[in-house]
């Protein structure tokens, strides 16, 4: 991380996204023992299958990066990162994917402000005083769905990375665990 502020890793489902967010934050701690990093969490558990996901993942991370603390955020993504970024802390934000569902299709109540939540949070990843990792999948590659609304979430999904994206200087599309560098810094 050391010429990147801001790295988006993208991927699919098992690619290995998650597992480069969790090393770079791991090479981030070994480097300084002032180094913090923080892991914003965006997942919600709303069924048995989906709890035990979670506490896998909870205990996975502990394992492999002891020194990275969680924060579970859902839907505030902007305002967590506002909270959490400090010069010597690395914020790993996993996953987009997830934030956006809370948004859009949320289990109880109504979608938020999408268009105006992208914005928030493409306004703080310029404003945060350290490092940023963002963690999302790319879904677009695959067959067009027949629904309107699962249309409009791949579509804002694309949205919204191509904005993050922009706000990054490097991107990596990560395949069978191996990273690929779409975007490097100049």
């Amino acid at each position: 991380m050391s010429d990147v502020r801001r790295e988006l890793i993208l991927g699919g489902q098992k690619s290995g996204k998650s597992r480069r967010g969790e090393l770079l934050a791991a090479a981030w701690l070994g480097r300084s023992h002032a180094h913090r990093a923080v892991l914003i969490a965006t997942a919600e558990a709303h069924d048995d299958e989906m709890r035990a996901r979670i506490a896998r993942h909870r205990a996975d991370r502990a394992l492999r990066v002891p020194g990275l603390a969680t924060v579970e955020e859902p839907r505030e993504l902007a305002q967590a990162i506002r909270a959490q970024a400090a010069p010597q802390t690395l914020l790993v934000v996993d996953c987009l994917t997830l934030w956006l569902t809370n948004l859009m299709m949320p289990v109880a109540g109504t979608a938020g402000d999408v268009e105006g939540a992208i914005e928030a949070l493409v306004t703080e990843l310029g404003a945060a005083a350290g490092p940023l990792v963002l963690v999302g999948n790319e879904i677009g590659l695959g067959v067009i769905p027949m629904g309107r609304e699962v249309r409009a979430f791949v579509d804002a999904l694309g949205t919204l990375n191509q904005r993050v994206a922009a706000a990054c200087d490097r991107v990596t599309l990560m395949a069978a665990g191996l990273p690929l560098f779409l975007k490097e810094p100049r």
